[in-house]
């Protein structure tokens, strides 16, 4: 059986060459007659691309267009194969960008002092944040127990979602006791960090007292979020910061895309 042509040689120009040219037809042969979905065949043969490293992490993919002339298929063939693979963990669909193969999983540590923009550092990543809400709202019996504060109290809920090189990593929701840190939103939005926003509301240094990790799997809404597939496995963090005098400032409740992250729990 011919092998079709590997993707790892795509380009610009020769994205080009291919979809005005007659060579997808040899391609085209081996996705017919035995009876094996189209779709399934090129999400195979693109996952063996991925696997063996012909298709590095963070590099984009032919266009559908350019993927339907190779294979000699619709480009409703080839969503269903690139949905397939998104649903292994494998590429990401964005909206008006493409698609593109999954980053390798970049190590999170946790432990004394984590520092989401000091671990992406380490990774050789450039860190983001982007806040999605900032509402004050009642402290449950759970959160009040966790933050060592009276049910019912006003606390700050802050939901961010966190990206590395521009992909998103980590979504979820911090909460911190009011009034102390009642201009916190502000200076999160300005620095885009924690730390620089707990500076300015007088913590010059805090610590991580305990943290919690689980699995589950993503909704749909936190998969939107992440930029995944629904049904996706996340990883689910919950953990408390103290300030220098063990009162805790910093309740968090964090989801992370479990094909992009690990976390290193560290003593």
């Amino acid at each position: 059986m011919t092998k079709p042509t590997p993707i790892k040689e795509f380009s610009a120009q020769t994205a080009s060459e291919v979809a005005g040219s007659h060579q997808p037809a040899a391609d085209a042969a081996v996705f017919r007659g035995d009876g094996i979905a189209a779709w399934r065949k090129i999400a195979d043969l693109v996952a063996a691309e991925i696997v063996g490293g012909m298709l590095v992490p963070g590099s984009q993919l032919p266009t559908e267009a350019t993927l339907a002339a190779r294979f000699g298929v619709n480009r409703h063939t080839v969503r269903r194969a690139l949905s397939e693979l998104a649903a292994k963990g494998l590429v990401r669909t964005t909206q008006g960008k493409g698609s593109f193969v999954e980053l390798s999983r970049l190590a999170y540590p946790i432990g004394a002092r984590t520092r989401f923009s000091q671990n992406m550092a380490q990774e050789g990543r450039e860190a983001g944040g982007a806040v999605i809400e900032a509402v004050e709202v009642e402290a449950d019996p759970h959160l009040a127990g966790l933050l060592a504060i009276a049910p019912g109290s006003a606390v700050l809920k802050l939901t961010t979602l966190r990206s590395a090189d521009g992909v998103p990593i980590a979504y979820g929701s911090s909460f911190f006791p009011l009034p102390r840190f009642a201009g916190f939103a502000d200076a999160y939005r300005r620095h885009g960090a924690v730390t620089p926003a707990l500076a300015e509301c007088g913590v010059a240094d805090y610590k991580r007292q305990s943290t919690r990790v689980g699995a589950r799997f993503a909704s749909p809404d936190e998969a939107a979020r992440l930029d995944i597939a629904a049904g996706r496995p996340l990883l689910t963090v919950e953990g408390i910061n103290i300030d220098a005098a063990g009162v805790p400032i910093q309740a968090v409740f964090g989801l992370f895309a479990a094909d992009r992250t690990e976390i290193v729990l560290q003593s």
